[in-house]
């Protein structure tokens, strides 16, 4: 990849989002160097189209100063900024629901507003911590894809332009500019799965960044070329006998069979997660029947059966 520059940034950019980039369009920036630099290139790149997003959780005391720094140095590019200040959802892994938090108020901020693309600043080294983290995790094929260069949400463009450059790069174009970027402690708290990959690969010099963010990219190509498969498996092998769907997995390689199944209960509108799938795939191939969410499913004459489940009886 060639050297990270505004044209260089500019054309990775247009490439992952045609013609959507003429447009208006958002861009995340906590304060970070890394979405500092992602800033300063969509300024220089684009000037006159981006809006600056940042998000305030209000879970330290310096969130709003920091929202207030990226908002100056937006306006000293001209840029518009708003800062946007979403509660949490209950539940467990604070870092796992803010990051879903934020990603729900920026892309409710693109519709009311308008825009139809968000990006963000997911660089190489993220890319290659999300890997380690994954297959720590054991994680399938589309996990292991990693952070996707493109994606949408709520019908929104996620556009990450970033992932071919690495982080020391980023930092690079802010220190250029004699920015302090925000130094959020989280990043190095050893109870985050990220900061330990992180660590893990600072002390390991033949882990890579750069080659595991290659392989991220060679698993989502080949993910992609077995969902075309799956998408064409599922076309040819599955009859509607309504209310029931049948579906004939013979001759199938596994992981076929296994998004054969899935493409079937999601006719259904139930999207299951993995162990769970695999839980019924186990006892669709040894002949048994089960029921995952509304979907009733049973083999008969090497095919498999899916049906609405009957409802349970109010005791």
């Amino acid at each position: 990849m060639a050297a990270l520059t505004a044209d260089s940034f500019a054309a990775e950019a247009a490439r992952l989002a045609g013609g959507a980039l003429l447009q208006p369009f958002a861009i995340a920036v906590s304060g970070g160097a890394d979405s500092l630099a992602l800033m300063a290139l969509a300024a220089e790149s684009f000037a006159g189209h981006a809006q600056v997003l940042s998000v305030d959780h209000g879970l330290r005391a310096e969130s709003a100063a920091e929202c207030a720094m990226v908002a100056s140095l937006a306006a000293g590019l001209g840029l518009r900024h708003e800062t946007l200040t979403p509660s949490l959802p209950p539940g467990g892994d604070m870092q796992a629901r803010a990051r879903a938090a934020r990603y729900v108020a920026m892309a409710d901020w693109c519709l009311r507003n308008g825009t139809a693309l968000l990006m963000t600043a997911h660089h190489a080294d993220d890319q290659a911590e999300t890997l380690l983290m994954r297959l720590a995790r054991g994680s399938g094929l589309g996990g292991l894809s990693g952070v996707r260069a493109t994606g949408r949400i709520d019908g929104i463009m996620l556009l990450r332009p970033l992932l071919s450059w690495r982080r020391a790069e980023l930092a690079a174009i802010v220190a250029a500019r004699g920015w302090t970027p925000v130094d959020d402690p989280s990043n190095r708290d050893p109870r985050f799965d990220r900061t330990q990959a992180r660590r893990l690969l600072a002390e390991t010099p033949w882990l890579n960044p750069d080659r595991l963010a290659a392989s991220a990219q060679h698993l989502a190509e080949a993910e992609a070329a077995l969902a075309w498969a799956a998408e064409r498996a599922f076309a040819t092998r599955h009859q509607w006998h309504p209310p029931a769907l049948l579906l004939d997995p013979e001759g199938l390689p596994a992981e076929l069979r296994r998004r054969l199944l899935a493409d079937g209960l999601r006719a259904f509108g139930h999207e299951a997660d993995g162990p769970a799938l695999a839980r019924l795939l186990v006892r669709l191939e040894a002949g048994s029947s089960g029921t995952l969410g509304p979907v009733l499913a049973s083999r008969t004459a090497g095919a498999w059966l899916l049906r609405p489940a009957p409802k349970r009886r109010r005791t």
